[in-house]
């Protein structure tokens, strides 16, 4: 069972048919029981118009074997005594039920007698009047061997002569009951058939409508199977939800590729990067051991020391990638500027106390990226500001250097970048310390952006939300 309604075309239809099969079921109940109602009312409609045209000849005297209702055509019809007697009934008359006397033969009438107390309960008639309400039954008559179920009508009726009389008539319930039994046919052989369609008709849309989720399906396994990310799902041109879904998938798919090209050049840069120190490093090694005479060691603890730092700065890159937990301590950028600065020639702070969250750690090593930076390019002097300005703090950190080309303001954070006056490796960058710095902060739900500073060098400022 599972693996038949395992698909989403499958339940689609079924939920649709017994959507459908409940509806139908309950309008073809109410289409019964409205028809059984309205057929019934019109069958007691006539019952009554027959008993009144027998109490009204009863009301003028007329004589009981001179009744033209008894005749049998309209239906069975019994005149009742005050004391429940049968002293007229129809012809051939042969067994009747669902009325106060089940006997078909007359009996022989009683006088009324002016002490009986007269059986109705509502105000007594008067002679000859009619009584306006009228009781309705159902039953059954047998007449000259016909059985059938009859809607009876009893009237009440007031008489100078014979007493206070009760007529009933009956009306065939035939009409009633054939409808209702044709509209059930008609239901049982229709509302299959209905079903039917609704599930072909449900089956085909869905498949249609789902036609374009498949050849994403195909899609997307023949992507993962060959791994070219440069593929792309099929949009369809309908507009509407499954269109939305392949372009997104096409977006992610996007961003995916990008992700793994970002990987595969970073790895690369990398490794080029780790190439050049470890293979001076191993020279300089080879040549201790022949020659320890000729030791550089201030080369290879240099070299060391460089690939220390790369070292760091790929495992502090890993761990953003990897979305490293933040924290939620408070920082002051004030002091953490000023300890930065510590130790370092040239650097002049002016700082405001101000506070943002996150991680003091990563905060620091930003301030020590950036100033690394500036004074690596700088002639004389870099400058650090700390303020406020509206619900952000502001890091600025200036040099006096040849600053940074406007087209190059944004490339400069991308990972193992440098620009052409600092390709040397001589100076001891990578590429990697502005693309750190520029990572942390938007990582903190802020910015880092290169411009032109006071002196005519360059300024990065760097931007984070206050606590």
């Amino acid at each position: 069972m599972r693996r038949l309604f395992g698909s989403v075309r499958a339940r689609a239809t079924l939920g649709a048919t017994l959507v459908v099969a409940v509806a139908l079921v309950a309008a073809g109940a109410a289409v019964l029981l409205s028809l059984r109602s309205n057929l019934i009312g019109e069958a007691g409609t006539q019952a009554e118009r027959s008993a009144r045209a027998v109490a009204s000849e009863l009301a003028a005297g007329t004589p009981y074997d001179k009744l033209s209702g008894l005749d049998g055509d309209d239906g069975p019809v019994q005149v009742l005594d005050e004391h429940g007697r049968l002293v007229a009934a129809s012809e051939d008359l042969e067994k009747i039920s669902g009325t106060d006397s089940g006997q078909v033969k007359p009996q022989p009438a009683v006088k009324p007698s002016g002490d009986d107390d007269d059986d109705d309960a509502g105000e007594p008639l008067e002679a000859g009047e009619i009584s306006g309400e009228s009781v309705f039954s159902n039953g059954s008559a047998t007449i000259d061997g016909d059985a059938e179920d009859y809607r009876f009508a009893a009237v009440e009726v007031e008489t100078h002569d014979r007493g206070h009389l009760k007529v009933y008539a009956g009306s065939p319930l035939a009409a009633e009951h054939g409808a209702v039994r044709t509209a059930l046919t008609v239901m049982l052989i229709g509302f299959p058939l209905l079903l039917g369609v609704v599930a072909a008709v449900t089956w085909l849309v869905t498949r249609r409508a789902l036609r374009p989720v498949e050849g994403i399906r195909r899609e997307m396994a023949a992507i993962t199977q060959s791994e070219d990310l440069a593929r792309r799902v099929p949009e369809p041109d309908t507009h509407d939800e499954i269109a939305r879904l392949a372009s997104t998938t096409n977006a992610t798919l996007a961003a995916l590729e990008t992700s793994v090209e970002r990987q595969r050049r970073f790895v690369a840069d990398a490794s080029h990067e780790l190439r050049s120190p470890i293979a001076s490093l191993r020279t300089q090694l080879e040549v201790a051991a022949a020659h320890p005479e000729l030791l550089d060691l201030d080369g290879a603890v240099e070299d060391t020391v460089r690939l220390q730092r790369l070292a760091a700065d790929l495992l502090l890159l890993a761990r953003l990638d990897a979305g490293e937990r933040l924290g939620d301590a408070r920082v002051d950028l004030a002091g953490l500027a000023r300890e930065a600065a510590e130790g370092r020639t040239g650097v002049t702070v002016d700082a405001e106390p101000v506070e943002v969250a996150g991680s003091r750690g990563q905060l620091g090593r930003v301030l020590a990226n950036l100033l690394d930076n500036a004074q690596r390019h700088a002639r004389s002097a870099v400058t650090v500001h700390v303020r406020r300005e509206g619900d952000r703090a502001v890091v600025g950190v200036a040099d006096d250097g040849d600053g940074v080309p406007e087209d190059d303001r944004e490339r400069i954070f991308e990972r193992f970048v440098r620009l052409d006056a600092a390709r040397s490796r001589d100076d001891g960058g990578a590429g990697l310390g502005l693309a750190i710095a520029r990572d942390v902060a938007v990582r903190h739900g802020g910015t880092l952006t290169a411009g032109r500073g006071p002196a005519g060098g360059a300024l990065f400022e760097l931007r984070l939300p206050l606590v």
